[in-house]
């Protein structure tokens, strides 16, 4: 069964949440990240999550929400990014980052795409679409970076691990509005 246009609107608006929260906390790691290469690729990604949280933030409006509307995913997930934001070591935020968070919201992002009818949602799949476009790329970057500077290759794997477990543990990240709140 496909998602109605509530439904919609209400995925799309906790994905502009993740993704400016994610532009908030790569923003808040630049100026306490030692390492400039890790700096000027984390500021590249930056932009990218701010184009990512804009596009969404426009289709909130089509999809009967506010212009720019955000939802908080589930507590669960809030706690994650939370934790991860609070992540000190250089090392466990490029892992953390590139190598847990943006490959769940790709397996998200895939998601949705399969609960949705291609016809009806087309602009959101657009965006999507684009956004799954990017996370590679900015995975391969985050790769060159820790070939190029191999001091930031992360050696706590069993973090990484644990990490994933937690963002994988989240199952539904949208919390459903009462009808009354979502028009």
């Amino acid at each position: 069964m496909h998602l109605n246009v509530k439904e919609r609107g209400e995925n799309v608006a906790t994905f502009r949440w993740i993704n400016v929260r994610l532009m908030e906390i790569l923003s808040a790691w630049v100026p306490t990240t030692p390492e400039m290469e890790v700096k000027l690729v984390f500021g590249t990604h930056i932009w990218d999550q701010a184009q990512h949280a804009d596009s969404f933030g426009k289709r909130t409006h089509e999809l009967r929400l506010p212009l720019q509307h955000s939802q908080e995913p589930v507590a669960e997930y809030v706690r994650f990014l939370s934790d991860l934001a609070a992540t000190t070591d250089t090392t466990k935020r490029i892992a953390g980052y590139y190598d847990c968070v943006l490959p769940g919201l790709e397996r998200r992002y895939r998601d949705y795409i399969e609960r949705v009818d291609a016809l009806l949602d087309g602009p959101t799949l657009r965006i999507v679409e684009r956004v799954l476009f990017d996370i590679p790329r900015m995975a391969k970057e985050s790769r060159t970076l820790r070939d190029e500077v191999p001091a930031v290759r992360l050696a706590d794997a069993n973090w990484l691990e644990e990490l994933c477990r937690r963002e994988g543990a989240v199952q539904n990240l949208v919390v459903r509005q009462p009808a009354s709140q979502a028009a």
